[in-house]
């Protein structure tokens, strides 16, 4: 794999940045923090997507950008005889090839399996095979003999072959509980068998039962068949016999009903000649209702008159009191100059207001402005005052033979003038907290002014709140005098009404001649009433003769049928007895055929339970059966799990007796060519300690600047072989802040050792905080950061001319 290009857009601390990579050592060199290693951080992230960047999606966009600032990586690079573009955004992914316009893939998780398809390496791969750090190049040193051995497996691909034998091993467990639970929950044959012969016994006794009874049942059914012919000739002749005897029932009291309405229809008779006489008798009375009925009337209509006068009169009363009202209202609304003369008010409050509330933001603007600023000094103090005393405590730990926290070299004679530099600060620090401490202090009541200021304002928003109700006031009494004149107009006009009114009505009424009228016209309206009735019943006279004929005509008809039903019964034949004795008989066969009958239910029944019970049996021993064959099945899964176990297991032990002799030989070539042939043998022993040979024997002890170099060459064999194992050539090496531990005399030494390696890694990319690392590479790629705007620069050095953009 070959970089030619980089952009980022409003990724972590980079806004804008294009980088164009180039063969050589390339070194990448800032300050701690200013967004160097973002930037392979976002090579990764076009590769892989979110799994290959800190923190979550959210924290990937540029702090300082817009809501919905766009955030963009592209990269530029080739593989083997084809060029690839990757781009990808937050939620989006594109990858094109050989300049095409058209894309291979469109989509995160597509464009992320296409990379890790193309480089043959998944994200754990390429960091372990493309990137190395500082804690990386020593970090086996720090290990035990197994952990190494292990950290080694992890990076090579090994381990997989454990996860495979877990997963293994997990499914082993899986099956052994599966054999386990299918061998106790197998039934017994023996009993199975048993049970199979008792439920065969069972069933062939309820057949013979079943077959007995149905015989039974059989011959209680003839004899229920022979005396039902009988019972149900007796019971049709007794039904009829109840039936006359009903008929006859019904023919008498018919008797008994025409009976009493012949002897009623006779005492009508009398009474409607009785009525006739006294009609005769009421007939003077009735001829003076109609006379009495027309002065009765008359009065009424006074009585109507003499009410309506009293309640126009009232509401004549009522008017002149609103009237009243009215009046005296409209002459204490006034006039509409009143109006005018509040708004002015309510205008010069609102200015003076405003020219009050203008000044107490003004003192207040200042008050906070000061506070807060005395307030963010101090924190800053107390921070600044934490970072130089911890730092000052490690260099006191330390000691003249301890390192700098800061640059990690030895302080030696410096140390006494360090520590008086950082005191001097602990004091300066102190004493600005202390001035800072009593100026947060003294700010925080607000000045006299400004409450001055405060009760300036209060008071002119009073006013102008009373001005504003004053004015609202005056317009309403104002807007209220066109309805208060409208309703003066309506009353007058309504006075005039009701005196017309008055006018009309009479003021003649006699009330005791009324209500001896009314007594006397109830009384002869009695008597009317009753000479109707007493008519109608004279006119229904000549009716009841001819009624009283006919009812005794019906009287005679109905007793000649009464004496026929009776003789009509006597001839029926039916006798109590005979119907008694049958009816027992008939009884007694259906007994025992329903006793009969319910034995057949209960054996069916059993005979049903034996059938179920026989294919309950005949069940169990299929799933017997079938339980068998799947336990066979699952023993041969377990067998053949437990053979594969054991082929994982030497297969692991195999691959990692080869691992050492495979990393010996990769590193003593790289070693070789780094040393100029003085060292070409590199071993690891077997608790993975490095052993350089030389002369054919182990050194056990190397200097510091040999162990770097073998942990630099060890570094590069683990990559080879993992990009070796994945089907790619290693061209590309990204070195991450090696130098750390390192004098000047080692850093040098390194970067020429990387430029002895150039046949083998054409692109070597150094980030590094160490300046000193810049003379001795290709090309230096400046990381600046704008600590106000939070914005990282990325710009090249010209060691031979001034700084150029990147790109």
């Amino acid at each position: 794999m070959r970089l030619h290009r980089l952009k980022l857009t409003n990724f972590r601390l980079h806004a804008e940045t294009d980088i164009a990579f180039s063969n050589g050592i390339t070194a990448i060199v800032g300050s701690n923090g200013a967004g160097k290693t973002t930037l392979l951080e976002a090579l990764a992230w076009a590769f892989y997507g979110t799994p290959a960047a800190r923190g979550s999606r959210d924290s990937i966009r540029r702090s300082s950008a817009p809501a919905r600032a766009p955030v963009r990586v592209e990269v530029e690079l080739s593989l083997g005889a084809h060029d690839y573009r990757v781009v990808r955004h937050l939620y989006g992914a594109e990858l094109y090839q050989d300049g095409s316009a058209g894309t291979i893939a469109n989509s995160q998780q597509a464009v992320s399996s296409k990379m890790t398809y193309l480089l043959g390496l998944n994200r754990e791969e390429f960091f372990n095979t493309y990137f190395t750090g500082q804690k990386e190049l020593a970090v086996m040193a720090a290990m035990g003999p197994s952990d190494r051995g292990k950290f080694l497996s992890r990076l090579l691909g090994y381990e997989k072959l454990r996860l495979a034998q877990d997963e293994l091993r997990s499914k082993r467990s899986t099956l052994r509980g599966e054999v386990s639970g299918l061998e106790q929950g197998l039934e017994v044959e023996a009993t199975l068998e048993r049970e199979r012969v008792e439920v065969e016994t069972k069933l062939a006794r309820s057949k013979a039962a079943l077959d007995d009874v149905r015989k039974n049942l059989k011959a209680a059914e003839l004899r229920s068949n022979d005396v039902g012919p009988k019972w149900e000739r007796v019971q049709k002749l007794r039904e009829a016999t109840v039936k006359l005897q009903g008929d006859r029932s019904i023919a008498e009291q018919q008797v008994r009903e025409a009976t009493r309405e012949f002897q009623r229809l006779d005492r009508d008779l009398a009474q409607a000649i009785q009525a006739v006489a006294k009609m005769k008798e009421l007939e003077p009375r009735i001829n003076r209702v109609d006379d009495v009925q027309r002065e009765f009337d008359r009065l009424d209509r006074a009585a109507q008159d003499a009410g309506q006068r009293r309640l126009v009169t009232g509401q004549l009363d009522e008017l002149r009191e609103q009237l009243k009202r009215v009046i005296a209202r409209r002459e204490e609304l006034g006039g509409s100059e009143l109006v005018e003369r509040a708004r002015r008010v309510v205008e010069e409050g609102h200015h003076k207001l405003k020219e009050l509330q203008g000044n107490e933001d003004d003192l207040r603007t200042v008050w906070v402005r000061d506070k807060q600023d005395a307030d963010t000094k101090r924190q800053t103090l107390r921070t600044q005052f934490v970072d130089v005393q911890q730092h000052r405590q490690l260099l006191i730990e330390g000691g003249p033979e301890g390192k700098c926290p800061t640059c990690a070299r030895e302080l030696g004679q410096e140390f006494e003038a360090v520590l008086a530099t950082l005191s001097s600060q602990l004091e300066e620090i102190e004493s600005s907290g202390r001035f800072f401490g009593q100026r947060v202090k003294q700010l925080t009541k607000p000045p006299a002014g400004l409450d001055a200021a405060e009760k300036a304002r209060a008071s002119g928003a009073k006013r102008v709140k009373d001005a504003v109700q004053r004015l609202a006031e005056v317009e309403a009494r104002v807007s209220e005098i066109s309805g208060v004149v409208a309703e003066r107009d309506r009353l007058l006009e309504r006075e005039k009404e009701l005196h017309g009114a008055l006018a009309k009505l009479t003021d003649t009424y006699d009330a005791e001649q009324h209500e001896a009228l009314r007594r006397e016209l109830r009384s002869l309206q009695d008597a009317s009433k009753l000479s109707t009735e007493l008519k109608l019943r004279g006119e229904r006279a000549e009716r009841l003769v001819e009624e009283a004929e006919i009812a005794e005509q019906n009287l005679s008809e109905r007793e000649e049928k009464f004496r026929l039903l009776t003789e009509e019964v006597e001839r029926s034949g039916f006798r109590e007895e005979e119907y008694r004795n049958l009816k027992v008989e008939f009884e007694r066969a259906e007994t025992e055929r329903r006793t009969i009958q319910l034995k057949e239910s209960a054996l069916q029944g059993d005979h049903k339970v034996a059938q179920t019970a026989q294919e309950g049996v005949a069940r169990r021993i299929k799933e017997r059966d079938q339980q068998m064959r799947k336990l066979k099945d699952l023993r041969r899964q377990l067998t053949l799990h437990e053979e594969l176990d054991d082929a994982f297991e030497d297969l692991r032990r195999e691959l990692n007796a080869r691992m050492r002799p495979d990393l010996s030989e990769l590193a003593s070539g790289f070693l070789s060519d780094v040393t100029d042939g003085r060292y070409d043998e590199l071993e690891l022993d077997e608790q993975y300690r490095i052993r350089i040979v030389e002369d054919g024997d182990s050194k056990t002890v190397i200097s510091g600047g040999e162990e770097d170099v073998a942990n630099l060459v060890l570094r590069l064999a683990i990559s080879q072989m993992v990009a070796e194992r994945a089907g790619q050539p290693l061209s590309l090496l990204v070195l991450d802040e090696i130098f750390g531990g390192l004098d000047e005399g080692r850093r040098q030494n390194v970067v020429s050792i990387l430029r002895g390696l150039a046949d083998r890694f054409p692109q070597v990319v150094l980030i590094t905080h160490i300046e000193s690392i810049k003379e001795g590479v290709d090309r230096v790629l400046r990381v600046t950061v704008d600590d106000e705007a939070r914005l990282a620069r990325v710009s090249e050095e010209d060691r031979f001319g001034p700084t150029k953009d990147a790109a």
